[in-house]
């Protein structure tokens, strides 16, 4: 580095440091404390508060989702076998919440009762006590008939309600509003907690219109916060990652102020964006649902649910939160447990 002596006084300077040489002038107003941690000596004031940050986090484990099948990540499980064989290593590194979705024999999303329930049955069996639920989207006929026998089977607690139009990647993906109002209607009749899932700022007003002020549903609400996939809320880097969520939050927050928010980690920002929504107080969801990638900044894949869901597991606790139980988690989210508890 080159010394700049432009614009420097040096005949000021030599006078004063042989004056003063090169002392600093420090009073300490509080001895013996040098800085009390407690309270200010002077105005008794805390000088620096504790957050307020909850100290437990919700970490659902996405084993896996809609969009992203083998070929773009040949880790990702779709057969029944696969997909528990990835919850149990969930559940061994200590996840409490599971999220699945079912997958045919050509590894497509699918709304099959049957194949839900070879999954959840078994896990339900093993894990009686842990929280599950799972994304009942019906695109036809034979879904709408397959989301209700869903809802009447007993084995999830929630369920998400989209409330979306858009261009997700290369598929048109819209929830009409009478589609909203009525899934929202049978999960409620079905005593299950609809989870209220955004991945834009309409989505979030949608939610509003047709949901809370229509007086359908009534905060505190849980919701799962989408962003960051193609077509959704731009995530081109930290900047934008940082600026969209804090937005989303903040309307959430407005429309519904005692809200649970759960930050699903999704598309190229994943990782990243469940240690911000951990920073925030968030809870998060990771997994291979919505995303292929470990980071954001490199292309490595995601090699199993339970590597992932450790890694974030540990982000959590270094940051000084601990998982939530699945019994706090279901009280908090008003699941049918927690109700059932309660009476």
């Amino acid at each position: 580095m080159t010394l700049n002596t432009n614009t420097v006084n040096w005949d000021r300077v030599a006078k004063n440091v042989e004056r003063e040489r090169i002392r600093t002038y420090w009073r300490p107003y509080g001895l013996p404390d040098i800085m009390d941690t407690a309270k200010s000596h002077v105005s008794g004031a805390d000088p620096m508060p504790r957050w307020a940050a909850p100290p437990k986090a919700i970490i659902s484990a996405a084993i896996n989702g809609a969009f992203f099948t083998k070929a773009q990540n040949p880790n990702q499980p779709t057969t029944p076998e696969e997909i528990i064989a990835s919850a149990e290593a969930c559940i061994a590194e200590g996840a409490q919440v599971i999220h699945v979705h079912a997958r045919d024999a050509k590894g497509y999303n699918v709304l099959d009762p049957q194949l839900f329930g070879d999954v959840l049955r078994h896990l339900r069996a093993s894990h009686p006590t842990l929280a599950f639920d799972a994304c009942l989207v019906a695109v036809d006929d034979a879904e709408c008939d397959g989301l209700e026998k869903m809802l009447e089977l007993g084995l999830i607690d929630a369920v998400p309600v989209n409330t979306t139009a858009l261009i997700l990647g290369d598929n048109l993906f819209v929830k009409p509003p009478h589609a909203i109002i009525e899934k929202t209607r049978l999960v409620l009749e079905a005593g299950l907690t609809p989870q209220i899932a955004v991945y834009t700022d309409g989505d979030i007003d949608n939610a509003r219109r047709l949901l809370i002020d229509s007086g359908l549903v009534s905060g505190p609400l849980t919701w799962l916060v989408l962003a960051g996939l193609p077509g959704c809320s731009p995530m081109y880097g930290p900047e934008s990652m940082i600026e969209c969520l804090m937005r989303q939050v903040r309307l959430i927050r407005h429309v519904d102020p005692g809200a649970v928010i759960m930050v699903c980690a999704g598309g190229r920002a994943s990782s990243h964006l469940a240690t911000l929504g951990l920073l925030l107080g968030l809870h998060i969801r990771v997994g291979m649902e919505d995303t292929v990638w470990k980071w954001p900044h490199r292309d490595d894949l995601i090699e199993s649910n339970a590597g992932l869901f450790r890694m974030v597991r540990d982000i959590a606790e270094n940051l000084g939160r601990e998982l939530m139980p699945a019994s706090e988690y279901l009280a908090l989210a008003k699941a049918p447990a927690a109700r059932d508890a309660a009476e």
